[in-house]
This record gives C-alpha cells, sequence and structure tokens, in this order.
C-alpha cells in the first residue's frame, strides 16, 4: 500500500502576495464606503408638498401631475395613505399632502 505524502503548505509568490494585498485592500475600501455613505434618513426632510384639489380634478389626475419617476398607480395608493383617504374621491377644495418626489 502506497502513501501519499502530506501536502505541503500553500506557499505565495511574489506576484501572489501583491494580488492578495490588492484584493484586500479593495474588499477594505468597500466596506469603508458602505459604511461611511449616509442613508436617506440622514437627510432632513422638508415640507410634504401640499395641493388644493381644483374643480374637477380627480384623483387619477394629480397623481398623473404628481407621480415623476413611480406609476400612477402607487401614487393614487401614497396619496391615499397620507390623506388616511377611504375611497378614491376628492372635493374640489379639499388640502391633500402629496408623495415626496424621489
Amino acid at each position: 500500500m502506497r502513501r501519499h505524502p502530506r501536502n505541503p503548505p500553500i506557499r505565495l509568490t511574489r506576484r501572489g502576495r501583491i494580488v492578495l494585498f490588492c484584493l484586500l485592500l479593495a474588499v477594505a475600501g468597500g466596506l469603508i464606503t458602505l459604511v461611511s455613505a449616509p442613508g436617506q434618513a440622514a437627510d432632513e426632510p422638508g415640507p410634504a408638498p401640499v395641493m388644493i384639489v381644483q374643480p374637477g380634478d380627480t384623483l387619477w389626475d394629480i397623481a398623473t401631475r404628481h407621480s415623476g419617476g413611480r406609476g400612477r398607480d402607487a401614487t393614487i395608493e401614497e396619496i391615499r395613505r397620507l390623506n388616511h383617504l377611504d375611497g378614491y374621491s376628492v372635493d374640489a377644495g379639499q388640502r391633500l399632502t402629496l408623495p415626496r418626489r424621489g
């Protein structure tokens, strides 16, 4: 029966040590960047935009005008949530808080 000699320890060449060092630096730099980047919660929010419903306005019209990058349906639901609306109708003269554009 032939026995295999024990595996010798891994030895890094000079180039291997340099590559490993650069990789560790890149990982450390990435972690530092993630930890030091301020989140959105760190920004002081300004007052929420408010509008007065005009005669003939519908929730769909208002959401279309103020949807920004999100969809109209998501904006409608956000307006309903912000203003505690049970339904989808609004009245002229009603004051609505609008979602912040982001």
